[in-house]
């Protein structure tokens, strides 16, 4: 009788998500993005995955990766959590994967973060990614810089693990002279004084860097400042997006940048979200946020199909490999290590009808790509 007494009350027991990102410090407005992206996906979904009540549980990285692993690890352990997403940066994703996916046999759907570790030898049958693997965005770019002439280039990024993989995609496609790179110091580094000027001794056509966050509105401070911006154009990846344009303002115009989001993508899921999201806070999201978002669809697409019984790990990953959700980007499907194979655009600074400044779609670089270390993935 006891255990038929309980049945109503399991039934209904919520579906648990944890989120890990960073909301405290000077790139909380990153996982603020996120958390506003995942709550108007559970907005949208009515608050129920496969009939059952769900709920997201944040936690706080505060951009340390021995925090964002403690953490993860009170999720899965203390919380229960059936699945964990979020995860901004490289260092800490990688810091918490084995926690997660390994210890806890928990499912990790990351909503920036992609490490070539984890596209490669260390694929998991427990890992998803609803962004791209870090080579990829930077190779789209340096695939558009090698059509379009430019014959030589300065590179710059932090010294951790996204800044080697951002190098490593952008020269993977370039095939132009690499006039000189530098890799600052990650994250304290906020005076590219030093860095500039021997960007002006090297000469090159173009500057490429990957600067998210702060970082970038920092970067283009100090560009503009420099003088360089007339003479030596900048080409970026995760430089430039929702979030840092209302800092970098009208210095961003006319900066190129490569992404495989952009806001006025011409799907109806995507006119959607968009639309919502400017309703309910007055701004464009971010592809951080976008990404988030289709996390949560990711998610839900697996509940709905089991109909809320997540008790079979085989079947849910079998569910969310499927990628049977509306995408903000269109079409989803992924590679067998459970990256997304999809689009690259060329995306530009602009000012829309209102005068805000936005984001707009110029060029397709890559259609179809599938990340570099696919092949060194184990899974089929």
């Amino acid at each position: 009788m006891a255990l038929a007494l309980g049945l109503p009350a399991m039934a209904q027991s919520p579906i648990k998500i944890g989120f890990v990102s960073t909301f405290s410090g000077p790139q909380a407005a990153i996982g603020e993005d996120m958390r506003r992206s995942a709550e108007l996906a559970k907005e949208h979904l009515g608050g129920k995955m496969g009939g059952k009540p769900f709920e997201i549980v944040y936690e706080d990285d505060t951009f340390k990766p021995d925090v964002g692993k403690q953490k993860s690890e009170k999720l899965v352990q203390q919380d229960k959590v059936n699945f964990v997403t979020g995860y901004i940066w490289s260092n800490v994703l990688l810091a918490s994967l084995k926690t997660v996916t390994d210890e806890g046999d928990t499912i990790l759907v990351s909503a920036n973060a992609g490490p070539s570790q984890i596209a490669g030898e260390l694929c998991n049958k427990n890992f998803f990614s609803t962004s791209w693997n870090n080579d990829q965005t930077p190779m789209a770019m340096g695939e558009y810089l090698q059509k379009k002439g430019v014959k030589s280039l300065y590179l710059m990024a932090p010294n951790y693990a996204a800044g080697k993989d951002m190098m490593a995609g952008v020269k993977r496609t370039f095939k132009g002279e690499i006039k000189g790179e530098d890799y600052t110091k990650w994250p304290d580094q906020l005076d590219f004084s030093a860095e500039l000027a021997k960007i002006r001794a090297a000469k090159p056509e173009g500057i490429f860097i990957f600067y998210p966050g702060a970082h970038g509105v920092q970067f283009l401070t100090q560009y503009a400042a420099s003088g360089l911006k007339g003479q030596v154009p900048l080409y970026q990846v995760f430089s430039i997006d929702a979030i840092t344009l209302p800092q970098q303002k009208d210095l961003a115009l006319g900066i190129l940048g490569a992404q495989e989001w952009v806001n006025d993508l011409p799907n109806d899921a995507n006119k959607k979200y968009v639309a919502d999201f400017k309703k309910k806070h007055g701004t464009y999201p971010s592809f951080y946020g976008a990404q988030s978002y289709d996390a949560i669809m990711l998610i839900a697409s697996a509940a709905e199909a089991l109909k809320g019984d997540l008790s079979n790990k085989d079947k849910v990953r079998a569910e969310m490999k499927k990628a049977n959700f509306k995408s903000v980007r269109g079409d989803f499907k992924f590679g067998n290590n459970n990256f997304p194979i999809e689009n690259f655009y060329i995306q530009d600074t602009v000012k829309d009808a209102a005068g805000m400044l936005t984001l707009k779609t110029v060029a397709t670089a890559v259609t179809a790509a599938v990340d570099p270390y696919a092949s060194k993935c184990p899974m089929k």
